[in-house]
């Protein structure tokens, strides 16, 4: 939220269910690239991000007078998010269900060596780290959606396990025996298997090919490669508007943040211009 504080915050949802269009237009923009890196990481893809994204969005502006200041607006969001999110069911992934035992064996089986050249003449190092990206996002999806939505939270928003807990319902020693978990089954994986982050074999410039072949990636849809990142920092300021880090955190170097896509913030606008304010407005 651009470093506002939480009575700033407080000020503009006032505002905004009183009728002010630009202070309900700086709530979404304050959120929205928040909301997107979490969609991303959860659903394991742009576009199902992109679709969630705009879900949550649209979700929170109308249901913005419910909005109480009882917990800081970023957590209430937070909230929001994780809960339709954790039951969102059109993604890829809720369609096609990944394991570390089946991942595993792909990286141990697969025919890499009987794939031809399918790069199309774009840079392999390019599309080498637009594979990086993908795969340990993707990776994600072998844990459970709970598992999941707590590693996110405790690794790439390093949450304090309070506030944490209170959006997802369970107290913060459980939180914490969760992460941990989490975070030891996501370690042993890179470690075992994967030769960017762990001592593995696996080498994303020598699956490229065997990528492209079964679309895990497109060499003429780099979505990772294209998206525009966004300072760590954001992420911190986002922690620290709701309560200190409580220590736990990991480097996972993969969880970086991005931009949301101009598409996902065009069509938020349209939705603010097309609408009347009165589905914002407190009864």
């Amino acid at each position: 939220m651009d470093k506002k504080t939480n009575e700033e915050i407080q000020a503009l949802v006032e505002q905004a269910t009183a009728g002010d269009k630009k202070a309900l237009e700086a709530l979404a923009a304050g959120v929205q690239d928040m909301v997107f890196n979490l969609s991303l990481r959860m659903l394991g893809t742009f576009a199902d991000a992109e679709d969630a994204a705009q879900d949550i969005l649209l979700k929170m502006i109308t249901h913005l007078s419910s909005f109480r200041g009882d917990s800081a607006f970023t957590t209430w969001v937070f909230r929001i998010a994780v809960n339709h999110l954790k039951n969102y069911k059109k993604h890829m992934f809720a369609r096609f269900p990944l394991s570390f035992e089946y991942y595993g064996d792909d990286i141990e089986n697969g025919k890499i060596q009987d794939v031809p050249d399918l790069t199309q003449n774009v840079e392999k190092e390019l599309l080498a780290e637009e594979l990086k990206m993908s795969c340990t996002n993707v990776m994600l999806q072998c844990l459970d959606p709970e598992s999941r939505c707590i590693f996110i939270l405790g690794t790439m928003f390093q949450l304090d396990s309070r506030i944490a807990g209170e959006i997802l319902e369970m107290t913060p020693e459980a939180y914490r025996q969760r992460l941990s978990r989490a975070r030891r089954k996501m370690a042993d994986f890179l470690g075992q298997y994967c030769g960017e982050y762990g001592g593995g074999r696996c080498k994303c410039k020598d699956r490229v090919n065997y990528a492209i072949q079964n679309h895990r990636i497109h060499p003429l849809q780099l979505d990772y490669t294209a998206a525009s990142e966004i300072p760590v920092q954001t992420i911190v300021d986002v922690k620290n508007a709701m309560e200190e880090i409580d220590g736990l955190s990991q480097d996972f170097s993969f969880c970086k943040p991005y931009r949301s896509p101009e598409r996902t913030r065009n069509l938020i606008q349209e939705f603010l211009d097309s609408t009347q304010l009165s589905v914002v407005q407190k009864p």
